[in-house]
């Protein structure tokens, strides 16, 4: 059977490769089509300000005239400078269930990168380490929830199969009974304030200064984590366009020092069964609908929390748990992001709030100076 790669150029090219997930989930249920514009939008080069440091090419694979796979490849060149290895992310991989049309794309892929002297190919990532992250491993007849990948089960043979091997396992975290547990494990008064420390929301009418602070406690929280590179400025504003509809005001929590904030934490509605609706598109009618609707999510995640690292062995950990505790019981159902088992102390603190491991996540590398 005769396959073709060929690296997007052109606005047929780029509506194959936003189309073909489209294809593959036609009949999947549990799938959340991505909004077209926004994958556009992420992956316009001259529009992301993360592409200002880091070089994109998106390749398609046809079989005969129809797409069968796709695939991105990124190379962060201050992520390259900081590990002193040349390393380029895979992301926004999807395949029909076809061994050698996998192949066939990453040989030209590994090709691309052998020509470059790229030493590592890692992810998936969609499209960077602070976008969504890793390849479903495990509970693939549950809907994703927000920021959540989902892929069949056969993409697993499809990694290894082109020469990939399993570098990083993560999970998420969830509680079902979420307002139940809260309310009885937590039924005492909850400290907000000691001495110099007070904990606010986030001030919607000063936003712009808001998610710099909120940036800056989680550049200096995350700096060692891995595969993490500072966020810029133009990248946060950049994602957080649309930061309202997932994240109300009250959903971010500060706590202060002397009145600056040191710490937060970000919760984020899960919106997922609203996406899914609206197929990837949003027209007007459509829009003024999920606003209603939104209105009524009782499931969340908590989306990040961090401590400037000046402050982390402080009294500023029990506020900071004690707002993410009052935050979290307006939600039935309450989930984590990603995290690794080496977390131990993050682990111990989903713990408390009856957070139970549920899916897992697999990154993928393959190594070239071998």
């Amino acid at each position: 059977m005769r396959y073709r790669v060929i690296r997007v150029s052109r606005t047929k090219e780029l509506n194959d490769f936003i189309e073909l997930p489209f294809k593959i989930y036609e009949s999947d249920r549990n799938w959340v089509a991505p909004i077209r514009s926004e994958i556009k939008r992420t992956l316009n080069k001259n529009k992301n300000p993360y592409f200002r440091n880091a070089s994109l090419l998106l390749f398609n694979c046809y079989r005969s005239s129809e797409i069968v796979a796709r695939v991105s490849l990124v190379v962060n060149e201050i992520y390259c400078d900081k590990i002193s290895k040349k390393t380029a992310f895979f992301g926004f991989f999807e395949s029909s269930n076809d061994i050698d049309a996998a192949k066939v794309l990453f040989r030209h892929v590994d090709d691309y990168c052998m020509e470059n002297e790229i030493q590592r190919l890692e992810g998936p990532f969609n499209p960077s380490h602070y976008s969504e992250l890793g390849m479903l491993s495990n509970n693939y007849l549950s809907p994703p929830s927000f920021f959540q990948t989902y892929n069949p089960d056969y993409y697993h043979d499809l990694m290894l199969a082109s020469g990939f091997f399993v570098a990083e396992i993560f999970h998420t975290r969830k509680n079902d009974n979420n307002k139940e547990y809260l309310n009885s494990n937590f039924k005492t008064t909850l400290q907000f304030e000691d001495g110099f420390l007070t904990v606010r929301s986030l001030n919607i009418n000063d936003l712009e200064n808001d998610l710099e602070y909120l940036r800056n406690i989680f550049n200096d929280a995350f700096s060692e984590n891995w595969h993490f590179t500072p966020v810029t400025k133009e990248e946060y504003l950049f994602t957080a366009k649309h930061l309202k509809l997932v994240t109300p005001p009250e959903l971010i929590q500060f706590v202060e020092y002397q009145g600056t904030p040191v710490a937060a934490v970000q919760f984020a509605l899960n919106i997922n069964p609203l996406l899914r609706k609206l197929n990837g598109k949003i027209g007007l009618v459509k829009y003024l609908k999920f606003l209603v609707e939104i209105k009524k999510v009782r499931n969340a995640l908590i989306f990040a929390a961090g401590i400037k690292k000046e402050y982390q062995n402080s009294k500023v950990s029990k506020l900071l748990f004690n707002i993410t505790v009052e935050t979290g019981r307006k939600f039935n159902c309450l989930e984590t992001t990603w995290m690794y088992d080496e977390n131990k102390s993050s682990i111990s603190l989903a713990e408390k709030l009856g957070l139970k491991r549920d899916k897992e996540f697999f990154i993928y590398a393959k190594n070239y100076d071998d």
